[in-house]
């Protein structure tokens, strides 16, 4: 069932958080984090951020989205790496594509709380070209598969724990201090979102991905 989310893309010049279409969303996900707070704990915390948020301190279990508009977006990121099932996979396999990357790995609770969620806006926008891929921080190929198959995850993941050099290339331009993190790019290859800790549900990632589809 399509999400009923899409909306023009904002014209603010400015770093904001929670966008206004979503922000009922995030309402329902704060009720919910209330009573399950240990189980929605990020699982590091991240302080003294940079880049688009300059001056933030995240403590453990706090939640936050910022969408970055798109002329205060960064340099686009370029990486290459091996997946979990040893394809090759860079950023030019989403060249003017929009796509969603999600900083993880396989014994991070919230990690496993929020799969299902980016499963679901993953199967909900393959159709539109949206590309979804993991960057696993800490596991071998081996526990990441397990976990994909055990979460129902079907997009490919970087495994990223032996030389870092995917998540450092997207920590170049923007925090990456607290796992999970999600990031929406755009199709230049630009942060254009980021989720700090547990996606709290689908519909708020879908409507940051419509955002970002919108634009021209």
């Amino acid at each position: 069932m399509r999400f009923m989310s899409r909306r023009p893309a904002s014209s603010q010049s400015a770093v904001h958080p929670v966008a206004p279409a979503w922000r009922r969303a995030v309402a329902a996900a704060i009720t919910t984090l209330a009573a399950t707070s240990l189980a929605l704990a990020g699982c590091s915390a991240a302080s003294s951020t940079s880049g688009d948020s300059a001056g933030t301190t995240y403590e453990s279990g706090d939640f936050r989205v910022v969408e970055i508009p798109p002329d205060k977006r960064g340099e686009p990121v370029s990486f290459e790496s091996t997946t979990e099932r040893g394809a090759p996979v860079s950023s030019t396999d989403y060249r003017d594509r929009v796509y969603v990357v999600n900083f993880w790995y396989a014994a991070c609770g919230p990690c496993i709380v929020e799969a299902p969620f980016l499963e679901e806006v993953w199967q909900e926008y393959q159709n539109d070209d949206v590309g979804f891929l993991g960057v696993n921080i800490y596991d071998q190929p081996a526990t990441a598969i397990s976990f994909a198959e055990e979460n129902g995850v079907t997009y490919p993941s970087v495994i990223d724990v032996n030389d870092g050099t995917v998540k450092l290339a997207f920590a170049a331009v923007t925090p990456i201090q607290a796992t999970p993190t999600t990031l929406v790019m755009d199709r230049s290859g630009r942060v254009a979102a980021r989720v700090i800790g547990q996606l709290q549900s689908a519909s708020i990632l879908a409507s940051l991905v419509d955002t970002v589809l919108a634009e021209s």
